[in-house]
């Protein structure tokens, strides 16, 4: 007597089909999972440092006005900056490609330390923000005197 076994013709088909959808999970992945498959675009680019006794922040900002440009700092060592950012629509032609930003953005982050709100200097030079921030004195380190009995 003869067993009789499945004809399967679809493995190898089914294998590349589950290797397709692994292929599109990790594409939608990477741009964010938005339906316009837009990278996920952080605006403004920023540099943050410590530098003695203050962490600078330093932003890309191309194309804003200084009057449309917020900033707080908050909560000791939150900073945010807020704005907008006008788009140069040309007026007698057509885009071709447009990848840069436009319209209002807000940006938080977490200083590393705690700040003193009230010593805080801000430059907008060339596109680029420059903030500097002093320490608050609550995280400069102090010394201290050891007694001995």
């Amino acid at each position: 007597m003869r067993a009789l076994t499945r004809w399967n013709n679809f493995g190898p088909l089914w294998g590349e089909l589950q290797k397709f959808q692994g292929e599109m999970n990790r594409l939608f992945d990477y741009w964010g999972g938005n339906p316009g498959l837009l990278p996920q675009v952080v605006f403004p680019a920023v540099n943050v440092w410590e530098e003695g006794e203050h962490v600078v922040v330093e932003a890309e900002l191309p194309g804003l006005a200084l009057e449309d440009l917020e900033l707080h700092v908050t909560g000791g060592n939150q900073l945010t900056l807020k704005g907008e950012r006008k788009a140069g629509v040309p007026e007698k032609g057509m885009w071709h490609r447009q990848e840069r930003t436009f319209g209002r953005f807000v940006r938080s982050l977490t200083l590393p330390f705690p700040v003193d709100a009230e010593k805080v200097e801000a430059r907008l030079e060339h596109g680029v923000l420059t903030i500097r921030l002093a320490k608050h004195e609550a995280a400069k380190p102090r010394k201290i005197t050891v007694k001995a009995e």
